[in-house]
């Protein structure tokens, strides 16, 4: 088969499926944003295109969201109709619509089946809109107006999925329940037999120390530290932890930048806010234990994980991240948020720790307990990795049934929903 993905940033969730359909024989490409010139990848042909068209002045504020994904979608379009005049038709288009990209691609292959990655609906009810307090947006009641809006998207994507797929129950059920009619929940997968515990880990950090299993390492890692992943939770936090910890070291991994939700005031950083209202209350000798390592390349995330004693991760009610499960799967001790998306993943007492997001107190005292407890710390670690090898593990389980999602999305009419 012809397959042809669509990525603004490919792969993200097709580093494994793209490769495994292009060694099982199908002829496979992807067009992208993030590269500037052609070239194949793990038998992937990747083409480029950009974006020409600039956001209008004027946009009505609530609709901004809908006209930016129209515009990738309009430069995704005039690169799939240059694709098509040279000749290529394909079978089958796998795409992430949460950027826009595939808004037009049934115009331009009628007869293509189109499975799409349904990432999140976006809820405007007080339980999701509402969830922290602290960053309610300045429009007030109108905002769960522009909220609305941000379907606009999705409702477009329903008419054009035959099927869909979605990685967690939770973000499944954001949908509406004709999507859920297309919608296979199968997660990316966890390559758990890289993501391993290794007794031996060693991590050096950027003041030259080297930190190993035998000391006291606390880790959390967001994409961008921000308030979505309980960034300011985590930071406030610190002042006791430091205090009733005296041995241990913090490190946190993530950029400057803002993935969800709002944007610092202008000119700051939510890292540089929250690192401001803490850091009067922690005295230098304990900050000095605070590691901010960045973005950092795999393998050292990976010695990362291997070296934490307790893994901090904190959600609003949002998607969750690989970096809990590849934590789980490396068999660190997992204290996290009490939302909805990691009772999916975490069971109290059982795999991990859940506290209230919001309490930072039992936050600390949670890790504090599994610092004092060595032999509950093995306990939960092992028993988080083997949740991860039984339900997420890639080669047993996820990339097959992804692959197994392609032979039925291949076996459809176009524009027939699914079972």
């Amino acid at each position: 088969m012809k397959i042809l993905f669509i990525h603004q940033n490919f792969p993200g969730q097709y580093k494994h499926l793209a490769p495994a359909l292009a060694a099982a024989g199908h002829q496979c490409v992807a067009l992208t944003l993030r590269v500037k010139e052609s070239q194949t990848w793990k038998g992937v042909r990747i083409l480029p295109y950009g974006i020409k068209r600039k956001q209008g002045a004027g946009i009505h504020p609530w609709v901004l969201d809908f006209d930016t994904k129209v515009i990738r979608a309009e430069a995704c379009f005039h690169a799939a109709c240059n694709l098509r005049d040279h000749g290529f038709t394909p079978d089958i288009i796998v795409g992430h619509p949460g950027w826009g990209e595939t808004l037009f691609l049934r115009d331009v292959w009628p007869e293509a089946r189109i499975g799409l990655y349904y990432e999140l609906y976006h809820l405007s009810d007080t339980a999701h809109l509402g969830f922290d307090p602290e960053f309610q947006p300045r429009t007030g009641e109108a905002e769960k107006l522009r909220i609305r809006l941000k379907n606009l998207n999705n409702r477009e994507h329903y008419k054009i999925g035959d099927l869909g797929i979605s990685p967690t129950e939770f973000q499944a059920g954001t949908f509406p329940a004709e999507f859920r009619e297309k919608i296979s929940v199968i997660h990316d997968g966890i390559d758990t037999d890289h993501v391993v515990p290794n007794r031996d880990a060693a991590l050096e950090l950027p003041d030259g120390s080297i930190v190993t299993r035998n000391d006291e390492v606390v880790t959390f890692v967001n994409r961008n530290l921000e308030p979505y992943r309980g960034y300011h939770i985590f930071m406030r936090a610190l002042p006791r932890l430091l205090k009733e910890r005296p041995n241990a070291r913090v490190l946190i991994v993530g950029g400057d930048e803002v993935s969800y939700g709002a944007r610092p005031p202008q000119g700051r950083t939510w890292k540089q806010i929250f690192i401001d209202e803490v850091r009067g209350r922690i005295p230098t000798p304990d900050w000095n234990r605070v590691h901010f390592l960045g973005r950092i390349p795999y393998d050292r995330f990976i010695s990362l994980l291997q070296v934490s004693r307790v893994h901090v991760y904190l959600t609003y009610p949002f998607v969750l991240s690989w970096s809990l499960f590849e934590a789980m799967s490396a068999e660190a001790a997992i204290v996290a948020s009490d939302t909805a998306p990691l009772k999916e993943a975490i069971r109290h007492g059982e795999n991990g720790r859940l506290v209230d997001f919001f309490d930072g107190d039992k936050l600390v005292e949670e890790v504090c307990g599994l610092m004092e407890d060595a032999e509950m710390r093995a306990e939960l670690g092992r028993a988080a990795r083997q949740h991860v090898v039984r339900n997420y593990d890639l080669v047993s389980s996820c990339l097959p049934r992804q692959m197994e999602w392609i032979e039925r999305l291949a076996a459809m009419r176009a524009g027939v929903v699914g079972d």
